[in-house]
């Protein structure tokens, strides 16, 4: 119970700082991606002052022999780029790039009730279910034992 409380504060924490600093707004993520017209240096200003906090924070966890609500820390294993997270950054900034949305904003400016977010949280969504199911699809396959016919 605490841990999910706790995760919901963080979670409201987070769209709270996406909000105050206007980031649920596709124009200033699109303006910031428009670099040769009228380009918006805000997100720039957003993402330089995250990456000392969060800097701060993983450095502070490796004097930690784990988080306070879990039993370890589950950091990435992978130590290079592979073919599902280059592609997953692709589809994931083709999408941005589009439409000026990535999930936290997107969920933080449902808020604000416009039928674009809300047709673009849905499709987002039905993207997340469909990757879960044919992942789930592939490693099924990838288990069977061949058959032995030609």
């Amino acid at each position: 119970m605490r841990r999910t409380l706790v995760s919901a504060l963080a979670g409201l924490l987070f769209g709270l700082g996406l909000t105050v600093s206007k980031m649920i707004d596709p124009a200033k993520v699109l303006g910031f991606l428009d670099l040769a017209g009228n380009w918006d240096p805000s997100l720039a200003f957003v993402m330089f002052g995250a990456i000392p906090v969060a800097a701060a924070g993983y450095w502070a966890s490796h004097n930690r022999p784990a988080p306070l609500l879990d039993t370890r820390f589950h950091r990435p294993t992978l130590t290079r780029p592979d073919l599902r997270l280059v592609a997953g950054s692709l589809i994931f900034g083709a999408g941005w790039g589009l439409v000026g949305y990535c999930p936290g904003p997107a969920l933080a400016s449902l808020t604000l009730g416009h039928k674009e977010t809300c047709i673009f949280v849905a499709a987002m969504l039905v993207g997340m279910l469909g990757h879960s199911v044919g992942t789930r699809l592939i490693a099924g396959r990838a288990r069977q034992p061949a058959t032995g016919r030609s």
